[in-house]
């Protein structure tokens, strides 16, 4: 009978162990995602400004200009309330038409010049870089939790304890970020 009591409380301790510690991780996932929506956030509002800069010298880049509007427009309509796998569409397409811009914005010498243009596009590098960083963040976090989540015995456990595994974030595969950047050193 002691050895059951035993057993029992060892494993009911075990258990509790293993449910805080999943709890932690889950919390720790779902603060990096929001350290990235911080960083995305401010992608967000320095775009308008750097499209409303860029304008008047890209007229013939309306094409160009239009796209990162719409896709700044997807991209935060994403982050109100959309599901994980949405935002990291949504933001993905924001980021292969920031990256057309800024690669089509070398082409105009007077754009380089401009002060205010070179501000935001030195702000907009470094927040991009800010969500690099913050993705990989999370992506180590999530590759933890889940991980802990597959591990014997644990996973016997993590379902029935209302656990599931996060999503990556991911860039897609036909995405332009894949692609090796081409680099011209032509004056």
């Amino acid at each position: 009978m002691t050895v059951l009591a035993v057993v029992l409380l060892v494993l009911g301790g075990w258990i509790v162990f293993t449910f805080n510690g999943l709890i932690k991780l889950r919390n720790q996932v779902a603060n990096a995602f929001r350290q990235i929506d911080v960083q995305l956030k401010r992608r967000h509002d320095l775009i308008p400004n750097l499209v409303e800069s860029v304008k008047g010298e890209m007229k013939f880049e309306k094409e160009t200009l239009e796209r990162v509007i719409q896709a700044r427009a997807a991209a935060v309509s994403a982050g109100q309330g959309g599901n994980t796998g949405d935002i990291l569409a949504k933001e993905g397409m924001l980021t292969q038409a920031l990256g057309r811009l800024i690669a089509i914005s070398e082409n105009y010498p007077n754009l380089k010049a401009n002060e205010s243009v070179k501000n935001l596009m030195e702000e907009l590098t470094h927040t991009e870089n800010q969500i690099g960083f913050s993705r990989q963040f999370y992506n180590d976090v999530v590759t933890k939790f889940n991980t802990e989540q597959q591990v014997f015995p644990t996973n016997m456990f993590a379902s029935m304890l209302g656990f599931s595994p996060s999503a990556l974030w991911e860039l897609p595969t036909d995405s332009v970020e894949r692609e090796n950047p081409k680099v011209s050193l032509t004056v």
